[in-house]
């Protein structure tokens, strides 16, 4: 099969197309087709070694996939072969980067009618992830107040119609006017160019803009998809008895916080790993059911802004990094 593959850590040169045998699906397994991998910061870092769970080249990128099921293995009930699925990485790393992938059938879910599989392969990791920060960890509710950061991002993206869908008032802090300005179109009440306090230190333009859009009360919620320094700001800008939600670190850099940030305003800092979560227990599949039932409803709505040949990871990676697009780069397989 046809698949691209890293054979050393480096850049998005690394990123080499191959020719490789055809897994076979043991038991509990799902020999998964790919139609459409999505792409994501974890799949560059992987690609760079600096992602926490990289293992050793040679390696086949790529956490989150759809396309259909050519074949299951021993003790798999529920899906057949020929059914529309979506599929994630949920610790095994089976690589989607490629024609085909075995995955555990605990990482593959039936698609309903209404969903193409480019969107669908968007799913798993940035919806998934961002579902699950605001509705089960900081339980998001009507008339609360969220910020969102990187807003543009692919998690950003949906966690802005997530919050707003349940009723939230969005700030939608991004890296650019024209980012902030497409925030927008999916829900935010207000939107923040985070660039205009760049040279100002530690950033406390930004904070005290979120202080100024809230009266001085600050978030109930804070999405740090950010990590490093935006860590520290998203506890000043929340609010008394607030939650922060921390699940990235794409700054690459350590966060230092003050404990007088957030310990004399009762908050709650909540951190997210898909993958770990996974690894201790989280069944994915009845949240992943509801997200892309919501998206055949029209309740969201999944913007795809490149796609590229599967042939082409490398150039996919390079307008990932550049951090010039606005929603999902997906890779085209089938």
């Amino acid at each position: 099969m046809r698949a691209v593959r890293i054979e050393k850590f480096g850049g998005p040169e690394v990123l080499i197309p191959v020719e490789v045998p055809d897994p076979v699906p043991g038991p509990g397994q799902v020999l998964v087709r790919v139609a459409a991998a999505g792409v994501n910061r974890a799949d560059a870092l992987l690609r760079a070694g600096a992602y926490h769970r990289a293992g050793r080249p040679p390696l086949i990128p790529g956490a989150e996939a759809a396309g259909t099921v050519a074949a299951v293995g021993e003790g798999v009930s529920g899906l057949r072969a020929g059914q529309r699925v979506m599929a994630l990485d949920g610790g095994e790393s089976p690589g989607y980067y490629a024609e085909l992938a075995a995955v555990n059938a605990r990482q593959v879910v039936a698609l309903p009618d209404g969903v193409g599989l480019t969107e669908a392969a968007t799913l798993p990791v940035a919806w998934l992830s961002a579902w699950y920060c605001l509705r089960r960890l900081a339980r998001v509710a009507e008339g609360e107040t969220v910020v969102v950061k990187a807003a543009a991002s692919g998690v950003g993206t949906a966690a802005v119609q997530i919050a707003a869908r349940a009723g939230a008032r969005v700030i939608a802090l991004a890296g650019s006017a024209g980012k902030a300005a497409w925030a927008g179109e999916f829900g935010a009440s207000e939107v923040v160019d985070t660039s205009r306090y760049a040279g100002d230190g530690e950033g406390e333009g930004e904070v005290e803009e979120v202080l100024r859009l809230t009266g001085g009360r600050g978030a109930d919620i804070v999405l740090d998809t950010v990590g490093g320094p935006a860590l520290g700001r998203s506890l000043r800008e929340t609010a008394h008895g607030g939650r922060v939600v921390s699940l990235a670190n794409v700054a690459l850099e350590p966060s230092t916080l003050d404990t007088r940030d957030f310990y004399p305003k009762n908050i709650a800092i909540l951190g997210f790993q898909l993958t770990n979560r996974q690894i201790h227990g989280y069944d994915p599949r009845p949240d992943l059911r509801e997200l892309a039932g919501r998206v055949a409803a029209g309740d969201y709505r999944v913007p795809v802004e490149t796609v590229l040949p599967l042939e082409r990871a490398r150039a996919a990676h390079e307008r990932l990094e550049s951090r010039d697009n606005r929603g999902k780069i997906v890779l085209s397989v089938g």
